[in-house]
């Protein structure tokens, strides 16, 4: 048996407390997100048993958000009015105490999106979640990869992450293979996960939303922001393993996976491969 005063153990100690009092509680969850994943986006957060609310109208965002109980912020399409929703809302988060979330889609060439997401930055996201690519363009540390698409590694942006988290106060997360997070004193891995992800559109958004989700769940809780941001990826991506097992291509999978969030339980946590470390120990 592992030991329950392990820090890997009391993740997942959390992580299953929090999908206990999301499913109790559906957190209300505000996504400003781009159009390609709209609709994914909400059935990912309903399979999970989370409540969305896709409000991206300038006028609407900012008194959204104040009540909402966490908030996403993607810029895959950032539209005129959605730039505008984006930095209402987060005015509005900022001013509630609202948890949320910077998804900072294929910046460092893109000049709209890269000048956006350096603004929001600034303003303390609670957790950014981005490819290895997006987090060394944030960091100003690389041009950024192709679109979407990464081409750094995880590690090569891990100090990356950590300087982004010391500096603005935030939970990074770093997609990949096996996932990075940290907030800058505690570095959480996470090697579940499935690369069908990566062939469904919408895959690495959705776990932004999630992210917000879980975020909003763990409000009053006394549960950390780097427990709930891992919690997130935690079950995201045991339900996108247990979707791979069973689905025979990437339309099949997208089904799988909503299946498999709703019916995720805290039993299937112990399939987790997660390690945790506290950076002092690797310096």
């Amino acid at each position: 048996m592992s030991d329950p005063l392990h820090p890997s153990a009391v993740l997942l100690e959390d992580t299953a407390r929090l999908l206990a009092e999301l499913r109790a509680a559906p957190p209300l969850t505000h996504c400003i997100t781009n159009s390609v994943v709209t609709g994914f986006t909400a059935n990912v957060l309903l399979a999970v048993g989370a409540a969305p609310a896709m409000v991206d109208i300038v006028g609407e965002s900012g008194m959204f958000a104040s009540v909402a109980s966490g908030l996403l912020v993607n810029l895959g399409t950032p539209t005129p009015e959605q730039r505008a929703a984006s930095l209402e809302a987060v005015g509005g988060a900022s001013a509630a105490g609202t948890p949320w979330v910077l998804d900072p889609v294929a910046i460092g060439v893109l000049p709209i999106r890269t000048d956006l997401a350096r603004d929001l930055v600034a303003r303390r996201p609670t957790a950014i979640r981005g490819n290895a690519s997006e987090i060394l363009a944030l960091a100003g540390l690389s041009a950024g990869g192709r679109g979407v698409d990464a081409t750094d590694t995880t590690d090569a942006a891990a100090e990356a992450a950590r300087l982004l988290a010391r500096e603005h106060g935030s939970v990074v997360a770093v997609s990949g293979p096996v996932d990075l997070l940290t907030d800058g004193e505690i570095e959480v891995r996470i090697a579940n996960g499935t690369p069908v992800l990566t062939k469904v559109t919408g895959g690495g958004c959705a776990l932004g939303a999630m992210m917000a989700a879980f975020l909003g769940a763990a409000r009053g809780t006394g549960i950390t922001a780097l427990h709930a941001v891992a919690a997130a990826s935690v079950v995201y991506e045991i339900a996108a393993e247990r979707a791979a097992a069973v689905a025979g291509g990437p339309g099949s999978f997208a089904g799988a996976l909503l299946d498999a969030l709703a019916a995720i339980s805290p039993a299937d946590l112990d399939g987790a491969r997660v390690e945790v470390t506290a950076l002092e120990a690797v310096r």
